[in-house]
């Protein structure tokens, strides 16, 4: 490592979301990256099955990205966002909500996905109380929901991980029943038919603090950091239908499923049902570059159109908002997912995905598997009085064997870019399978 001595490069480094003992005892290093494929500083190559993280959808070093990148680099380095604007902001703005579903046309920036949560409560807060219903402060979440790590994704978010060492974050927080249920739909291919019904506990809430105090809903389309669970069929229709009967804005966070990992650009699009905002990042710029947005209807922006003209309506938003390099970055990502149809290519490999996973059906400690688009899941039987270990042990084990996947607890989340092949994803669950059987 340039500058340090290795083992003073890795002290140095306090690493996110890791166990960073256990991580600095054996390191996992990538030093390069190109395609399906990422090499160690050794040369060994490495299949991704987890489009780095969650983000890579176009391929690792595709070339419309790099070259907007360079290009960009030279031309325009940095230009204010508050009170300035560059040209490729308002361009990708376009080309973006040609993607959205219909009405969300509004489009602000962010950095990350934890930035388009926190923007998009906020926004939801600061749109009743332009319209006169200040007492709509409420904020509902759901149990094992994820959505970032900054204290309003936290606060709405129900994994207890995250929760547990930061004291009571945000007040006025409430929680919908997560949609987990094995019991009814272990091993389901796609939706799972069973729990639509879980939708009406937010009539329970609305009547528990009644929905005049009520500003949003958010929840993911399909939770991904928790494990990959999927929406029962029917139950984001009837989420859509309460909150639209309440007057109670509903929040998709698309950071995972937006820009073609369900097969269709916005899971929005392929469950039918429509939110008032959506936020997304990672896909948008194909990882290259640190981007969010977030997608909103216009009524909602229109709303804060109002008062002085030299007013500023929304007091909100980040040095680094429409930074050039990422808005550069996010238009070569959209034209490499318009180039090689990778938006809608998930619906087409879904059923190679869907049987590649289930045919690891019953293999030893397998106790669900779930699929929808390019994205599956393998829940494995925790390991008694060591939640987790399972999981990481299938991780690590994937690495050594060339594979990258995603360990959440003791779920084991396959996510490839979209450019993967079939036979690419045949050595995904080949490796999984041979590591399977010899787990204890």
């Amino acid at each position: 490592m340039s500058g340090a001595t290795h083992d003073d490069a890795l002290d140095a480094f306090w690493m996110p979301f890791t166990a960073n003992r256990q991580f600095k005892a054996a390191p996992r290093l990538l030093a390069k990256a190109e395609g399906m494929y990422y090499w160690t500083p050794e040369g060994r190559q490495i299949l991704d099955g987890a489009a780095g993280l969650w983000c890579v959808n176009a391929g690792h070093a595709n070339p419309h990205v790099v070259r907007a990148i360079q290009q960009q680099a030279a031309e325009l380095d940095f230009a204010p966002p508050f009170q300035v604007g560059h040209p490729k902001a308002f361009e990708l703005a376009k080309r973006l909500i040609e993607l959205t579903p219909a009405g969300l046309d509004k489009v602000f920036y962010t950095n990350s996905g934890s930035e388009s949560v926190e923007t998009a409560l906020k926004i939801a807060l600061a749109y009743h109380r332009v319209r006169g219903e200040g007492s709509r402060t409420r904020l509902i979440g759901r149990e094992r929901g994820y959505h970032g790590v900054n204290f309003g994704g936290v606060s709405v978010g129900g994994i207890v991980g995250n929760r547990k060492a930061f004291g009571p974050l945000l007040p006025g927080v409430d929680h919908l029943r997560h949609t987990h249920d094995p019991a009814r739909n272990a091993f389901t291919r796609g939706q799972p038919q069973h729990g639509a019904e879980l939708a009406e506990d937010l009539e329970r809430l609305v009547t528990l603090h009644d929905a005049s105090t009520i500003a949003a809903v958010i929840v993911e389309p399909m939770a991904g950091s928790t494990g990959v669970l999927l929406p029962p069929v029917g139950y984001l229709q009837r989420l859509r239908e309460i909150c639209s009967k309440h007057g109670i804005l509903l929040i998709f966070d698309e950071v995972i499923t937006g820009f073609g990992r369900l097969g269709e650009p916005f899971a929005a699009q392929r469950f039918g049902v429509t939110p008032d905002l959506i936020t997304t990042a990672k896909g948008i710029s194909n990882g290259a570059v640190p981007m969010g947005a977030v997608f909103a209807r216009r009524e909602i922006h229109d709303a804060f159109m109002q008062g002085p003209e030299a007013a500023i309506e929304f007091p909100h938003g980040y040095t680094y908002s429409a930074h050039p390099l990422a808005c550069a970055a996010a238009l070569g990502t959209l034209d490499a997912y318009a180039e090689q149809g990778l938006l809608t290519r998930g619906r087409t490999l879904e059923p190679v995905l869907e049987a590649a996973l289930h045919g690891l059906r019953d293999l030893p400690h397998v106790q669900d598997i779930r699929n929808l688009g390019l994205v599956g899941a393998i829940e494995l039987a925790p390991r008694p009085g060591e939640p987790g270990k399972r999981g990481y042990e299938v991780f690590t084990a994937a690495w050594a064997a060339g594979v990258l996947v995603r360990a959440t607890g003791d779920t084991i989340a396959i996510s490839p870019p979209l450019i993967v092949e079939p036979a690419q994803i045949e050595q995904i669950a080949e490796t999984l399978a041979g590591i399977l059987r010899k787990l204890a």
